[in-house]
């Protein structure tokens, strides 16, 4: 080998050794002018499907063109957080084209989260045959804790955080009624039969944990189990993997306090009967948007790490776990500090963020 060739695999070699040592990926602005993205989800030909949180929806081309609004989505109160929000493509969309959609629902006493079903049109202009799968209840009037990210199972089920709309956290607690709580449904809205829940009396059958405060991060892990993130109050934000009945605490047990300082309700941070989080923050990042990479695309040390969005911030988390325990956190995309909607893992093995701005932007991270 001559000296030139030496110099080359030696560059190649420094650079496999800086991405496992965990290098910053380069940004890469795929599209701008979004207003106050929320969420992406893929399409074949390497286009995307984008929310806007004021009630429209968009297919972004591979080229970064935003096309118009798509049609058929259905009324949304756009305000405070609410609006059109969560959006995931269906497991088998190449062949049914299903999207489902979440967004925060109009009703004559207030407003709720809402999960419905449609399919994008072949030339992807509008939604057909929209389907609500499933609305919160009771309809309150709040303009907060919407929660609302969806995520399919394995199994073809449908997971969807809800937030305790804020003024209802002790809703929370209690089963009757979907505050503060992460429900489970199939693909047509019917309560699947292992719920833990079902037949019990007093209790919704949707719902699958409780004591959730207002989760807008939640993904599959690389074996098929639920993650989610929750925003605490000040400080307090949490990591938890929602089993199956299981009650996570809000808003009794806490490693927040309320805004302005002092304890909420006994300000203990455990209690018998309780789940603890995998992991906290203090002070509060407010979480939004999380995935697990599960590619070879930024080297060894980032395969199976837990990537978060930061709003509060501006920053996406790398989350090194080890044993199911985080071990190091890593900042990236801190030069704008722009707020971290949501982070995807798309087909190509990429991670893609959304910022939640007026001029919000969808970012490909490319391996540096």
């Amino acid at each position: 080998m001559n000296r030139r060739h030496w110099r080359v695999a030696a560059g190649w070699l420094l650079a496999a050794h800086g991405l496992a040592a965990g290098a910053a990926p380069r940004p890469e602005v795929v599209a701008s002018g979004l207003d106050h993205p929320w969420a992406v989800t893929f399409l074949p030909e390497g286009r995307f499907l984008v929310t806007e949180r004021p009630g429209r929806l968009r297919v972004v081309e591979a080229s970064g063109k935003v096309g118009p609004s798509v049609a058929g989505v259905p009324m949304v109160v756009a305000g405070g957080q609410g609006g059109l929000l969560d959006v995931v493509a269906d497991s088998g969309f190449a062949r049914n084209r299903v999207v489902y959609i979440c967004f925060s629902e109009p009703g004559g006493v207030g407003n709720s989260t809402a999960l419905a079903s449609a399919r994008l049109s072949e030339e992807g202009s509008r939604l057909e045959d929209l389907k609500v799968l499933f609305s919160q209840k009771p309809k309150v009037v709040s303009r907060s804790h919407f929660g609302c990210r969806i995520v399919e199972a394995r199994d073809g089920t449908l997971f969807l955080t809800l937030g305790e709309r804020f003024s209802r956290k002790d809703d929370a607690q209690t089963l009757d009624n979907h505050h503060g709580k992460l429900v489970r449904i199939g693909k047509d809205g019917s309560v699947p039969k292992d719920n833990p829940f079902v037949g019990k009396p007093g209790a919704l059958p949707e719902i699958w944990s409780y004591g959730h405060r207002n989760s807008q991060g939640a993904t599959l892990a690389p074996d098929g189990v639920l993650w989610m993130t929750e925003h605490g109050p000040q400080g307090g934000d949490e990591i938890n993997i929602p089993q199956a009945g299981r009650n996570y605490g809000w808003p009794v047990a806490t490693y927040g306090e309320n805004y302005g300082g002092g304890k909420i309700g006994d300000g203990i941070t455990a209690k018998e009967g309780m789940e603890q989080p995998l992991h906290y923050w203090v002070p509060s990042i407010a979480p939004s948007g999380m995935a697990f990479l599960t590619s070879d695309r930024y080297g060894s040390a980032w395969k199976g790490n837990l990537f978060v969005g930061s709003l509060k911030f501006g920053y996406l988390d790398r989350i090194e776990l080890k044993d199911g325990k985080v071990v190091a956190e890593h900042k990236l995309l801190t030069d704008d500090g722009k707020r971290v909607r949501d982070v995807r893992q798309g087909p190509d093995g990429l991670l893609y963020v959304v910022t939640d701005e007026s001029n919000g932007q969808l970012i490909r991270l490319l391996p540096d």
